[in-house]
């Protein structure tokens, strides 16, 4: 599987060159609404899972070859299986690529910004998302389900520290699950926390992909327009993201290999694959092939049908 993958449509960041800079599934966070799957294995210890120079070479080679042909990269963006900052390397990366002069974004869930090590390593990243989904130690528990060895109290007093010293684009993301977070008590203290944080932007985020959990639903649209209204009573520049991005996915030469490196990280829907198929001048036959094989599984969701990588394939 390669560790660059797209570019992608984002609704954040224009067309994403993606980087799955972790392995399958390793992440300090089991999320109820992970659109990547379960969590198969919760660590918070950094380590090196790629060599550095091997995710900087891949991400230049592919920089390069769509650069050669007119392809639009905004950014160059580190959204993996897991939790982008588990990678010890990860500013040394960012260093590196530098020079490449595409703006280089990292979303993080933000529970490894306690160590002031990981707080370093984003400075020099032009855009951060950290996720703020609740303050209330139960529903952490209950919506992000953490790491046994992490500390709610001080994961906040990391994220406070890494905005007031970070002089690139700051923004936060919240993901409303219905019955869990998105009641006016939460609302209002997570806006609470945001503000202090002072982010360009606060994204108000639902489920709009398969989650890990099959009880996880979008809120009520009464719900979602309150935490619309808490948020915009407290905080300069709010967004509400509740549609998919579209179906604009690039294809460069490998259809199989680029497709299943996408969905590795990224579920797309049946309409986005057919139009991923098109580009690439191949057919549903494909898909079937790797469904036969488990290499990919679909799965319905709010009335869509998707395509996922299956955590368990090692293809």
């Amino acid at each position: 599987m390669s560790i660059v993958f797209g570019p992608i449509p984002s609704r954040r960041l224009g067309r994403s060159l993606g980087v799955n800079n972790i392995p399958p599934k390793i992440c300090s966070y089991a999320c109820v609404y992970c659109q990547i799957g379960n969590t198969n294995s919760m660590s918070i210890s950094r380590n090196e899972f790629y060599p550095t120079y091997d995710i900087v070479n891949e991400i230049s080679e592919r920089v390069k070859q769509l650069q050669s042909t007119g392809e639009k990269i905004d950014y160059i963006s580190y959204v993996p299986d897991g939790e982008p900052t588990l990678d010890l390397n990860l500013g040394k990366e960012i260093d590196l690529l530098k020079p490449l002069g595409v703006k280089i974004a990292v979303i993080t869930n933000s529970s490894l910004l306690w160590d002031e090590d990981v707080r370093k390593d984003l400075m020099n990243a032009d855009w951060v998302s950290v996720k703020i989904d609740a303050v209330d130690e139960e529903l952490w528990h209950k919506i992000d389900r953490p790491n046994g060895k992490l500390e709610l109290s001080k994961i906040i007093d990391g994220i406070k520290k890494f905005a007031a010293d970070y002089k690139g684009k700051l923004v936060t993301e919240t993901m409303l699950v219905r019955g869990i977070n998105d009641n006016v008590n939460s609302l209002q203290k997570t806006a609470e926390l945001i503000k202090k944080i002072n982010p360009q932007t606060a994204y108000i985020l639902v489920p709009t992909r398969p989650p890990a959990e099959e009880f996880v639903v979008p809120p009520s649209e009464e719900n979602l327009n309150l935490a619309y209204q808490v948020y915009s009573g407290l905080l300069k520049n709010v967004e509400l993201l509740i549609s998919s991005e579209g179906t604009d996915f690039s294809f460069y030469s490998d259809v199989e290999k680029e497709l299943v490196s996408i969905l590795s990280v990224h579920p797309m829907s049946s309409d986005a694959v057919n139009k991923f198929l098109n580009k690439a001048k191949s057919n549903w036959e494909l898909i079937k092939n790797l469904i036969d094989k488990n290499v990919l599984k679909e799965i319905n969701y709010s009335g869509k049908t998707f395509l996922v990588k299956n955590i368990k394939s090692k293809t």
